[in-house]
């Protein structure tokens, strides 16, 4: 690594100039002009049409307009040490339109669930381009990332609409949380802007937050709908806290009814207009979850109702493995079972609840109950207890009270 100053042609203007590392060029066979790959990708030199080889270059920063020889020699030791230390970022006119729709994206999409990515994509598409899109990714600031989302939530009120949610509004400030934490690994960026914006709190009280039933509800729910086709997935929902897509995504191979067991090993989620099979959410998603003596006896029943099923529709059945399918074996769309549940929980006359809510619900009681908060997260899915124990930590106080009495009872009750 070299860097000097230099005088330049303007009396009292000096300028630097400090290689900042290599970087492939492309050079013409013909003319020898050198081209930088980094900024125009080329095939032919624009100069006489010759063939471009690639070569490896020095790529240089130049800084000029110093008044003193030594302002600029600072100036120039400021940036030496910042290399050397990996802290420097060349400058750049990448917009945050072009960051994020031909780098950000591109470079995550197969390392992400498409689901993330359609929300992800989403988000960049309607929310961050058409406001800040235009602007230079390395100016980007907390101002800018404040009055954004200033502006999405004041969206649509002048048309009688609101705007987005605090809680929308917070997904948007994570996907640009991410992608600039992805450009500050890759050296677009020095610093993490979003880190610096404030995005709205959070009202628990609005419609998206947790519900749960008490124990007689749900108990009032199940018995309510046991002669319904999908009383099966109602009730493996409730009482083993899986996710949607992943009871979607149960095969009959997965289950051993002679032990009591069930393995989580894929799930059913919702891609443009179909469906596809994607990993669990989480790296502990793919579990053994222990299944009740009830459980065992519906998942039984529900086997030979699928096998009845079978026997009527003959050839035109399909067999997708899945344990809970629609009447001709195919495998259930994970929207239209949130819209049967939805309506089913209405006809029930229960306080209404999300059909992700069972989930909310089976981890809730599970707690209450007294069942250690490992074994929840475990059956949940959950990458750590801390995070359980961070969700439903509603569930805790009537466990502290336990907790308090029994200690109680130890230290002052005579034996």
């Amino acid at each position: 690594m070299r860097g000097y100053v230099r005088k330049r042609g303007d009396p009292g203007s000096w300028e630097y100039i400090v290689d900042i590392g290599p970087a492939p060029a492309q050079r013409c066979s013909q003319c020898n002009k050198r081209i930088w790959i980094e900024r125009r990708p080329l095939k032919q030199c624009p100069k006489c049409g010759g063939e471009l080889a690639e070569t490896e270059e020095r790529r240089r920063a130049i800084k000029g307009g110093f008044r003193t020889q030594k302002d600029c020699q600072a100036a120039m030791n400021k940036v030496l040490t910042a290399v050397e230390e990996q802290r420097f970022v060349a400058p750049s006119k990448v917009t945050v339109r072009e960051y994020l729709t031909k780098e950000w994206l591109p470079a995550i999409e197969a390392t992400i669930r498409p689901s993330t990515y359609d929300s992800y994509l989403q988000h960049v598409e309607c929310h961050i381009v058409p406001h800040i899109g235009a602007m230079q990714l390395q100016k980007l600031s907390g101002a800018h990332l404040n009055a954004l989302y200033a502006k999405l939530a004041r969206v649509g009120k002048k048309g009688g609409k609101q705007g987005l949610s605090p809680m929308s509004i917070r997904h948007v400030h994570a996907v640009l949380h991410r992608a600039c934490r992805d450009a500050v690994r890759w050296n677009r960026l020095l610093r993490n802007p979003v880190d610096a914006a404030d995005p709205p709190k959070i009202n628990r009280t609005e419609s998206g937050a947790m519900k749960t039933w008490s124990a007689e509800q749900l108990r009032a729910f199940l018995a309510g709908v046991q002669e319904e086709r999908l009383y099966p997935l109602w009730h493996t929902l409730a009482m083993t806290g899986m996710r949607r897509g992943e009871a979607l995504g149960l095969r009959w191979e997965d289950v051993d009814l002679e032990a009591g067991r069930l393995a989580v090993r894929r799930a059913l989620i919702p891609h443009g207009r179909g469906v596809i099979v994607s990993e669990p959410k989480t790296a502990r998603g793919r579990r053994s979850i222990a299944l009740d003596p009830e459980t065992v006896e519906v998942l039984k029943a529900q086997a030979a109702r699928q096998l009845a099923e079978q026997d009527d529709w003959g050839d035109a059945w399909t067999d997708s493995g899945h344990v809970f399918t629609k009447e001709d074996g195919e495998a259930l769309d994970p929207e239209d079972v949130t819209r049967y549940f939805r309506r089913t929980v209405k006809a029930a006359m229960l306080p209404q609840i999300r059909l992700h809510d069972l989930r909310h619900t089976h981890a809730t009681l599970a707690l209450r109950a007294g069942i250690h908060p490992k074994v929840v997260s475990e059956r949940l899915g959950h990458a750590a207890v801390s995070f359980t124990l961070d969700v439903y930590s509603h569930a805790i106080p009537a466990m502290q009270e336990e907790a308090a009495n029994l200690i109680a009872e130890l230290v002052f009750v005579e034996k």
